[in-house]
């Protein structure tokens, strides 16, 4: 094959049969790889004939193959230019860079074509709309001292929040987001007593001020700006820990992990830090971590060092290189964006859970069937695996509106 691309965010390459390939790497590359999947899929469902058809979505290998749509032009009018991008948009999607690098031409009908969808934003899911249909969503959580420690330093949050207010949600629940944005939240506290109480407080409050700012943000997906609502978010929260540590020498140390996914119709945005973690579970099966444990032994995994067993008995797998507060000057939290569909489940949790059951038990767990909700069975099933730890488990399913 030859290769046309070869960046720290993709390697393309042609095939012998014309065919494109595409490997995404890099940074979010499973949500760029997702977002470009979605959107071509729903491209063809609308017959659009100035797009790249896929052909095959390997989520293993974050790689898909499309058609070829011809090569790249060095000249297009800005009046053409903008007509092209513009036609893009009947069929429902708005590019993210309507520059001519994403223009083709393909000369066996004379056509411009667009290429390049990972940051492309789906405007709407039926003609008419100006974003998809708002889903509804399901959510169970549950937090357990375990079977060793003396008080439980892990805490979850359910929210829902429009431009205006933030409303607490139960333990387990089912609304609909057409008027309302959610957030959910796990976070470990260490250093001090009352350090999950300390950290859970001031993570509501920042969250209750913070995040109505974000709410239904003008552009839907990962250039809607939602990465600067949660850096300010986490910031503020770090900032607060920091001062309490330095105020009172019995908050010294103090400090929390945190992992928030954000729903809003069509996306989930979210922000890590710390240990705690956040997977996706998609309808079509599987289960895939979308955060990074901010620990050498994290660190080790993503790049294929150790494996999930030797992580798991590693001797440095609990020490963390992030965390809010902690005494940690600086920090560097993850975010990312991943297009939200019906189907799509979300797993956060501490890691007491992750400690007492693998990745592929959580899998078969979440998407089982029983009469107690799945946060209670996910507890239970660790509960009788480990329980060193605190355990805290909190999922979120994607309904059909």
């Amino acid at each position: 094959m030859q290769e046309v691309k070869n960046t720290q965010r993709a390697l393309v390459r042609i095939g012998y049969d014309g065919s494109v390939h595409k490997t995404f790497r890099g940074p979010q590359a499973y949500a760029r790889f997702e977002n470009e999947v979605r959107v071509l899929r729903h491209l063809e469902s609308r017959d659009c004939g100035f797009v790249p058809r896929l052909l095959e979505a390997d989520e293993a290998a974050l790689k898909i193959i499309t058609t070829n749509c011809g090569s790249r032009v060095e000249q297009v009018n800005a009046e053409r230019l903008k007509e092209l991008f513009a036609e893009l948009e009947t069929f429902g999607v708005r590019h993210d860079d309507p520059e001519i690098r994403n223009i083709t031409y393909r000369p066996t009908d004379g056509r411009f074509c667009i290429i390049d969808f990972e940051f492309a934003a789906i405007l709407d899911e039926a003609p008419g709309g100006a974003r998809p249909p708002a889903p509804t969503l399901r959510w169970s959580g549950l937090s357990h001292i375990g079977h060793v420690r003396t008080n439980n330093e892990d805490t979850f949050l359910a929210l829902e929040f429009d431009g205006r207010e933030v409303r607490y949600l139960g333990k387990t629940g089912e609304a609909s987001s057409q008027r309302t944005d959610f957030a959910f939240a796990v976070s470990d506290g260490m250093g001090g007593a009352n350090s999950g109480e300390f950290a859970s407080r001031i993570t509501k409050d920042k969250i209750t001020h913070l995040l109505p700012k974000g709410f239904r943000l003008a552009v839907p997906g990962p250039q809607s700006g939602y990465d600067a609502t949660l850096r300010e978010l986490f910031g503020a929260i770090h900032y607060d820990l920091l001062k309490l540590g330095q105020s009172y020498e019995e908050c010294r140390g103090m400090g929390t992990t945190l992992s928030l996914a954000w729903l809003t119709p069509g996306w989930i945005y979210f922000g890590h830090i710390g240990d705690s973690r956040i997977y996706h579970l998609p309808p079509e099966g599987g289960i895939r971590q979308l955060t990074h444990d901010h620990s050498h032994v994290g660190w080790l995994r993503r790049n294929g060092r150790i494996n999930e067993r030797e992580a798991r008995e590693h001797p440095m797998r609990n020490l963390l290189n992030q965390a809010l507060g902690a005494e940690h000057q600086f920090i560097d939290p993850q975010f990312g964006a991943l297009p939200c569909a019906p189907g799509d489940r979300y797993l956060l949790c501490s890691d007491g859970l992750t400690e007492g059951l693998w990745d592929r038990q959580l899998d078969e767990i979440v998407r089982g069937t029983a009469d107690l909700p799945v946060a209670q069975r996910l507890v239970d099933a660790a509960l009788a695996n480990s329980g060193r730890d605190n355990i805290t488990a909190l999922v979120v399913e994607a309904l059909s509106p």
